[in-house]
Protein backbone atom coordinates (compact mmCIF):
# COMPACT_ATOMS: atom_id res chain seq x y z
CA UNK A 1 0.00 0.00 0.00
CA UNK A 2 1.32 3.40 -0.99
CA UNK A 3 1.70 5.80 1.95
CA UNK A 4 -0.36 9.02 1.85
CA UNK A 5 2.64 11.28 1.21
CA UNK A 6 3.62 9.18 -1.80
CA UNK A 7 0.16 8.72 -3.26
CA UNK A 8 0.11 11.97 -5.27
CA UNK A 9 3.72 11.87 -6.45
CA UNK A 10 4.42 11.15 -10.15
CA UNK A 11 5.49 7.57 -10.82
CA UNK A 12 8.12 8.63 -13.36
CA UNK A 13 10.58 11.51 -13.52
CA UNK A 14 9.09 14.14 -15.81
CA UNK A 15 5.52 12.79 -15.70
CA UNK A 16 2.77 15.33 -14.88
CA UNK A 17 1.60 15.74 -11.29
CA UNK A 18 -1.35 13.45 -10.47
CA UNK A 19 -4.67 15.24 -10.01
CA UNK A 20 -5.89 15.71 -6.45
CA UNK A 21 -9.46 16.34 -7.63
CA UNK A 22 -11.28 15.04 -10.71
CA UNK A 23 -12.06 17.63 -13.39
CA UNK A 24 -15.68 18.80 -13.26
CA UNK A 25 -16.97 17.39 -16.55
CA UNK A 26 -20.44 16.51 -17.78
CA UNK A 27 -20.41 12.81 -18.68
CA UNK A 28 -24.03 11.70 -19.04
CA UNK A 29 -23.21 9.38 -21.91
CA UNK A 30 -19.99 7.71 -23.08
CA UNK A 31 -20.67 7.25 -26.78
CA UNK A 32 -18.91 4.23 -28.28
CA UNK A 33 -17.58 4.42 -31.81
CA UNK A 34 -15.76 1.70 -33.85
CA UNK A 35 -12.77 3.65 -35.23
CA UNK A 36 -11.73 1.03 -37.80
CA UNK A 37 -14.77 1.99 -39.91
CA UNK A 38 -14.03 5.05 -42.03
CA UNK A 39 -17.67 6.15 -42.38
CA UNK A 40 -18.00 6.16 -38.58
CA UNK A 41 -14.88 8.30 -38.21
CA UNK A 42 -16.39 10.71 -40.74
CA UNK A 43 -19.32 11.28 -38.38
CA UNK A 44 -17.12 12.43 -35.49
CA UNK A 45 -17.19 16.19 -36.26
CA UNK A 46 -21.01 16.20 -36.22
CA UNK A 47 -21.10 13.94 -33.17
CA UNK A 48 -18.80 16.05 -30.96
CA UNK A 49 -21.38 18.73 -30.00
CA UNK A 50 -24.11 16.12 -29.46
CA UNK A 51 -22.41 13.96 -26.83
CA UNK A 52 -20.51 14.45 -23.59
CA UNK A 53 -17.82 11.80 -24.28
CA UNK A 54 -16.66 10.13 -27.49
CA UNK A 55 -14.91 6.80 -26.97
CA UNK A 56 -12.92 5.01 -29.63
CA UNK A 57 -13.48 1.32 -28.95
CA UNK A 58 -10.57 -1.06 -29.52
CA UNK A 59 -11.79 -4.10 -27.57
CA UNK A 60 -15.01 -6.16 -27.72
CA UNK A 61 -16.96 -5.84 -30.99
CA UNK A 62 -13.74 -5.18 -32.94
CA UNK A 63 -12.71 -8.28 -34.98
CA UNK A 64 -9.24 -9.65 -34.23
CA UNK A 65 -8.05 -8.89 -37.75
CA UNK A 66 -9.19 -5.26 -37.36
CA UNK A 67 -7.49 -4.45 -34.04
CA UNK A 68 -4.57 -2.58 -35.60
CA UNK A 69 -6.91 -0.72 -37.95
CA UNK A 70 -9.06 0.35 -34.99
CA UNK A 71 -6.00 1.66 -33.15
CA UNK A 72 -4.81 3.57 -36.19
CA UNK A 73 -8.32 4.89 -36.83
CA UNK A 74 -8.61 6.18 -33.27
CA UNK A 75 -5.29 7.98 -33.55
CA UNK A 76 -6.45 9.54 -36.81
CA UNK A 77 -9.79 10.72 -35.41
CA UNK A 78 -8.10 12.10 -32.29
CA UNK A 79 -5.54 13.97 -34.35
CA UNK A 80 -8.00 15.35 -36.91
CA UNK A 81 -10.67 16.79 -34.59
CA UNK A 82 -11.03 19.51 -31.97
CA UNK A 83 -13.10 18.01 -29.17
CA UNK A 84 -13.55 21.16 -27.09
CA UNK A 85 -15.46 20.36 -23.90
CA UNK A 86 -16.38 16.88 -25.17
CA UNK A 87 -14.27 14.16 -23.57
CA UNK A 88 -12.01 11.95 -25.70
CA UNK A 89 -11.64 8.40 -24.36
CA UNK A 90 -10.51 5.05 -25.68
CA UNK A 91 -11.26 1.53 -24.48
CA UNK A 92 -8.07 -0.46 -24.94
CA UNK A 93 -7.86 -4.24 -25.13
CA UNK A 94 -7.63 -6.22 -21.90
CA UNK A 95 -4.25 -6.60 -20.20
CA UNK A 96 -3.76 -10.26 -21.17
CA UNK A 97 -4.35 -9.60 -24.87
CA UNK A 98 -1.62 -9.42 -27.55
CA UNK A 99 -2.76 -5.93 -28.62
CA UNK A 100 -2.84 -3.98 -25.37
CA UNK A 101 0.81 -2.92 -25.12
CA UNK A 102 0.74 -1.36 -28.58
CA UNK A 103 -2.65 0.20 -27.81
CA UNK A 104 -1.19 2.04 -24.83
CA UNK A 105 2.22 2.97 -26.19
CA UNK A 106 1.16 4.08 -29.67
CA UNK A 107 -1.84 6.10 -28.52
CA UNK A 108 0.06 7.94 -25.78
CA UNK A 109 2.94 8.62 -28.17
CA UNK A 110 0.73 9.95 -30.96
CA UNK A 111 -2.18 11.68 -29.20
CA UNK A 112 -1.43 11.59 -25.47
CA UNK A 113 -2.01 15.31 -25.08
CA UNK A 114 -5.54 15.04 -26.51
CA UNK A 115 -6.60 11.89 -24.63
CA UNK A 116 -8.59 12.35 -21.42
CA UNK A 117 -9.31 8.80 -20.23
CA UNK A 118 -8.27 5.22 -20.95
CA UNK A 119 -11.01 2.70 -20.21
CA UNK A 120 -9.48 -0.57 -18.98
CA UNK A 121 -11.63 -3.70 -19.42
CA UNK A 122 -11.89 -6.74 -17.16
CA UNK A 123 -10.16 -5.21 -14.16
CA UNK A 124 -9.70 -7.94 -11.56
CA UNK A 125 -7.97 -6.03 -8.77
CA UNK A 126 -5.75 -3.05 -7.92
CA UNK A 127 -2.73 -4.77 -9.48
CA UNK A 128 -4.18 -4.12 -12.93
CA UNK A 129 -4.44 -0.41 -12.12
CA UNK A 130 -0.89 -0.33 -10.69
CA UNK A 131 0.51 -1.70 -13.95
CA UNK A 132 -1.30 0.79 -16.18
CA UNK A 133 -0.59 3.65 -13.78
CA UNK A 134 3.17 3.07 -13.87
CA UNK A 135 3.30 2.52 -17.63
CA UNK A 136 1.30 5.68 -18.33
CA UNK A 137 3.63 7.74 -16.14
CA UNK A 138 6.66 6.44 -18.04
CA UNK A 139 5.06 7.18 -21.40
CA UNK A 140 3.82 10.61 -20.33
CA UNK A 141 7.35 11.52 -19.29
CA UNK A 142 8.88 10.18 -22.49
CA UNK A 143 6.40 11.88 -24.85
CA UNK A 144 5.98 15.10 -22.82
CA UNK A 145 2.28 14.67 -22.07
CA UNK A 146 1.22 17.74 -20.10
CA UNK A 147 -1.72 16.39 -18.06
CA UNK A 148 -2.22 12.95 -16.53
CA UNK A 149 -4.32 10.50 -18.54
CA UNK A 150 -7.02 9.11 -16.25
CA UNK A 151 -8.08 5.46 -15.89
CA UNK A 152 -11.66 4.19 -16.00
CA UNK A 153 -12.12 0.56 -14.92
CA UNK A 154 -14.81 -1.78 -16.19
CA UNK A 155 -16.28 -4.02 -13.52
CA UNK A 156 -17.05 -7.22 -15.42
CA UNK A 157 -15.70 -10.19 -13.46
CA UNK A 158 -16.67 -11.72 -10.14
CA UNK A 159 -13.14 -11.11 -8.84
CA UNK A 160 -13.36 -7.47 -9.87
CA UNK A 161 -16.63 -7.03 -7.96
CA UNK A 162 -15.03 -8.70 -4.95
CA UNK A 163 -12.14 -6.19 -5.10
CA UNK A 164 -14.17 -3.12 -6.05
CA UNK A 165 -13.07 -0.94 -3.10
CA UNK A 166 -9.37 -1.63 -3.68
CA UNK A 167 -9.77 -0.90 -7.39
CA UNK A 168 -11.49 2.41 -6.69
CA UNK A 169 -8.65 3.60 -4.44
CA UNK A 170 -5.71 2.13 -6.39
CA UNK A 171 -4.44 5.35 -7.99
CA UNK A 172 -5.06 9.11 -8.21
CA UNK A 173 -5.57 8.43 -11.93
CA UNK A 174 -8.86 6.67 -11.21
CA UNK A 175 -11.64 8.49 -12.99
CA UNK A 176 -14.41 6.00 -12.28
CA UNK A 177 -15.92 2.61 -13.05
CA UNK A 178 -18.54 1.18 -15.36
CA UNK A 179 -20.61 -1.96 -14.90
CA UNK A 180 -20.00 -4.51 -17.69
CA UNK A 181 -23.06 -6.75 -17.31
CA UNK A 182 -22.45 -9.22 -20.17
CA UNK A 183 -18.97 -10.36 -19.18
CA UNK A 184 -19.94 -10.21 -15.50
CA UNK A 185 -22.91 -12.48 -16.16
CA UNK A 186 -20.60 -15.02 -17.82
CA UNK A 187 -18.03 -14.75 -15.01
CA UNK A 188 -20.69 -15.39 -12.38
CA UNK A 189 -22.40 -18.17 -14.28
CA UNK A 190 -25.62 -16.18 -14.52
CA UNK A 191 -28.22 -17.75 -16.80
CA UNK A 192 -28.89 -14.84 -19.15
CA UNK A 193 -27.70 -13.87 -22.62
CA UNK A 194 -28.93 -10.28 -22.31
CA UNK A 195 -26.54 -7.31 -22.34
CA UNK A 196 -27.85 -5.32 -19.40
CA UNK A 197 -31.44 -4.82 -18.39
CA UNK A 198 -33.77 -7.16 -16.56
CA UNK A 199 -34.85 -10.72 -17.21
CA UNK A 200 -38.51 -11.82 -17.30
CA UNK A 201 -37.79 -14.87 -15.12
CA UNK A 202 -36.02 -12.95 -12.33
CA UNK A 203 -38.53 -11.72 -9.77
CA UNK A 204 -40.74 -12.52 -6.84
CA UNK A 205 -44.29 -13.86 -6.44
CA UNK A 206 -46.93 -12.10 -4.41
CA UNK A 207 -47.96 -13.98 -1.25
CA UNK A 208 -50.60 -16.65 -1.75
CA UNK A 209 -54.07 -15.73 -0.54
CA UNK A 210 -54.97 -19.42 -0.19
CA UNK A 211 -57.01 -19.56 -3.37
CA UNK A 212 -56.05 -21.25 -6.60
CA UNK A 213 -55.98 -17.96 -8.50
CA UNK A 214 -52.95 -16.76 -10.39
CA UNK A 215 -50.43 -14.93 -8.18
CA UNK A 216 -48.89 -11.67 -9.36
CA UNK A 217 -45.24 -11.80 -10.41
CA UNK A 218 -42.96 -8.76 -10.04
CA UNK A 219 -39.82 -8.60 -12.15
CA UNK A 220 -36.70 -7.52 -10.26
CA UNK A 221 -33.43 -5.85 -11.33
CA UNK A 222 -30.58 -8.34 -11.82
CA UNK A 223 -27.97 -5.57 -11.40
CA UNK A 224 -29.27 -3.61 -8.42
CA UNK A 225 -26.85 -5.03 -5.84
CA UNK A 226 -23.76 -4.73 -8.05
CA UNK A 227 -24.54 -1.18 -9.19
CA UNK A 228 -25.12 -0.10 -5.58
CA UNK A 229 -21.88 -1.76 -4.46
CA UNK A 230 -19.97 -0.02 -7.27
CA UNK A 231 -21.58 3.35 -6.47
CA UNK A 232 -20.59 3.03 -2.80
CA UNK A 233 -16.98 2.20 -3.67
CA UNK A 234 -16.72 5.04 -6.19
CA UNK A 235 -18.45 7.63 -4.02
CA UNK A 236 -16.25 6.81 -1.04
CA UNK A 237 -13.14 7.17 -3.24
CA UNK A 238 -14.32 10.44 -4.82
CA UNK A 239 -14.64 9.00 -8.33
CA UNK A 240 -17.62 8.40 -10.66
CA UNK A 241 -19.81 5.34 -11.19
CA UNK A 242 -21.43 4.57 -14.56
CA UNK A 243 -23.90 2.05 -15.88
CA UNK A 244 -22.45 0.29 -18.91
CA UNK A 245 -24.13 -1.00 -22.07
CA UNK A 246 -27.76 -1.75 -22.82
CA UNK A 247 -27.67 -4.10 -25.78
CA UNK A 248 -31.27 -4.18 -27.03
CA UNK A 249 -31.43 -1.16 -29.35
CA UNK A 250 -35.03 -2.02 -30.28
CA UNK A 251 -36.33 -1.55 -26.72
CA UNK A 252 -35.77 2.11 -25.90
CA UNK A 253 -38.31 2.01 -23.07
CA UNK A 254 -36.36 -0.71 -21.22
CA UNK A 255 -33.10 1.15 -21.90
CA UNK A 256 -34.54 4.28 -20.31
CA UNK A 257 -35.75 2.30 -17.28
CA UNK A 258 -32.31 0.74 -16.75
CA UNK A 259 -30.55 4.09 -17.13
CA UNK A 260 -32.98 5.72 -14.72
CA UNK A 261 -32.41 3.07 -12.07
CA UNK A 262 -28.66 3.70 -12.37
CA UNK A 263 -29.15 7.48 -12.17
CA UNK A 264 -31.31 7.23 -9.06
CA UNK A 265 -28.73 4.94 -7.40
CA UNK A 266 -25.98 7.52 -7.99
CA UNK A 267 -24.44 6.83 -11.39
CA UNK A 268 -23.15 9.82 -13.35
CA UNK A 269 -23.93 8.38 -16.78
CA UNK A 270 -24.10 5.30 -19.01
CA UNK A 271 -22.73 4.01 -22.28
CA UNK A 272 -24.51 4.80 -25.53
CA UNK A 273 -23.84 2.11 -28.15
CA UNK A 274 -26.33 3.46 -30.69
CA UNK A 275 -27.35 7.03 -31.58
CA UNK A 276 -30.88 6.30 -30.34
CA UNK A 277 -29.50 5.95 -26.79
CA UNK A 278 -27.80 9.37 -26.73
CA UNK A 279 -31.01 11.32 -26.17
CA UNK A 280 -32.16 8.85 -23.53
CA UNK A 281 -28.95 9.25 -21.54
CA UNK A 282 -29.04 13.03 -21.98
CA UNK A 283 -32.57 13.15 -20.55
CA UNK A 284 -32.20 10.56 -17.81
CA UNK A 285 -28.86 11.75 -16.40
CA UNK A 286 -29.96 15.38 -16.30
CA UNK A 287 -32.01 16.31 -13.22
CA UNK A 288 -35.75 16.79 -13.66
CA UNK A 289 -36.60 20.54 -13.96
CA UNK A 290 -39.18 20.39 -11.16
CA UNK A 291 -36.66 18.74 -8.83
CA UNK A 292 -34.06 21.36 -9.72
CA UNK A 293 -36.44 24.20 -8.94
CA UNK A 294 -37.37 22.61 -5.60
CA UNK A 295 -33.69 22.01 -4.78
CA UNK A 296 -32.93 25.67 -5.48
CA UNK A 297 -35.73 26.67 -3.10
CA UNK A 298 -34.16 24.52 -0.37
CA UNK A 299 -30.75 26.11 -0.91
CA UNK A 300 -32.31 29.57 -0.91
CA UNK A 301 -34.23 28.83 2.29
CA UNK A 302 -31.10 27.50 4.05
CA UNK A 303 -28.20 29.58 2.66
CA UNK A 304 -25.62 28.20 5.09
CA UNK A 305 -26.97 24.64 5.15
CA UNK A 306 -27.88 24.68 8.84
CA UNK A 307 -31.13 24.69 10.77
CA UNK A 308 -34.50 23.63 9.40
CA UNK A 309 -37.21 25.22 7.26
CA UNK A 310 -40.66 24.20 6.05
CA UNK A 311 -41.22 24.22 2.27
CA UNK A 312 -44.61 23.14 0.89
CA UNK A 313 -45.38 21.48 4.22
CA UNK A 314 -42.22 19.38 4.20
CA UNK A 315 -39.39 19.82 6.70
CA UNK A 316 -35.97 20.47 5.20
CA UNK A 317 -32.78 20.20 7.25
CA UNK A 318 -29.04 19.83 6.72
CA UNK A 319 -29.46 16.32 5.23
CA UNK A 320 -31.98 17.45 2.60
CA UNK A 321 -29.80 20.53 1.96
CA UNK A 322 -26.98 18.16 0.95
CA UNK A 323 -29.37 16.26 -1.35
CA UNK A 324 -30.52 19.54 -2.89
CA UNK A 325 -26.94 20.64 -3.46
CA UNK A 326 -26.15 17.44 -5.41
CA UNK A 327 -29.09 18.13 -7.73
CA UNK A 328 -28.41 21.87 -8.08
CA UNK A 329 -24.68 21.40 -8.75
CA UNK A 330 -25.39 18.84 -11.48
CA UNK A 331 -28.07 21.10 -12.96
CA UNK A 332 -25.58 23.97 -13.26
CA UNK A 333 -23.09 21.73 -15.09
CA UNK A 334 -25.84 20.54 -17.47
CA UNK A 335 -27.00 24.13 -18.02
CA UNK A 336 -23.54 25.21 -19.13
CA UNK A 337 -23.64 22.71 -22.02
CA UNK A 338 -27.37 22.78 -22.87
CA UNK A 339 -28.87 26.32 -23.07
CA UNK A 340 -32.39 24.94 -23.61
CA UNK A 341 -32.13 22.91 -20.41
CA UNK A 342 -30.76 25.93 -18.55
CA UNK A 343 -33.94 27.80 -19.39
CA UNK A 344 -36.10 24.95 -18.06
CA UNK A 345 -34.08 24.97 -14.83
CA UNK A 346 -34.42 28.72 -14.42
CA UNK A 347 -30.63 29.11 -14.36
Amino acid sequence: MKLPRQFFKPLAIGAPEPLKELPVNLERMIHFLPPHIEKMRAKVPDMIPKVDVILGNLEDAIPADQKQAARAGFIEMARDNDFGSTGLWTRINCLNSPWVFDDITEIVREVGNKLDVIMLPKVEGPWDIYYLDQLLAQLEARYEVKKPILIHAILETAEGVNNVVDIATASPRMHGMSLGPADLAASRGMKTTRVGGGHPAYGILADSDGSQGKRDFYQQDLWHFTVAKMVDACSAAGIKAFYGPFGDFSDLEACEAQFRNAFLLGCAGAWSLHPSQIGIAKTVFSPDPDEVKFALRILEGMPDGTGAVMIDGKMQDDATWKQAKVIADLARIVAEKDPDTAEKYGL
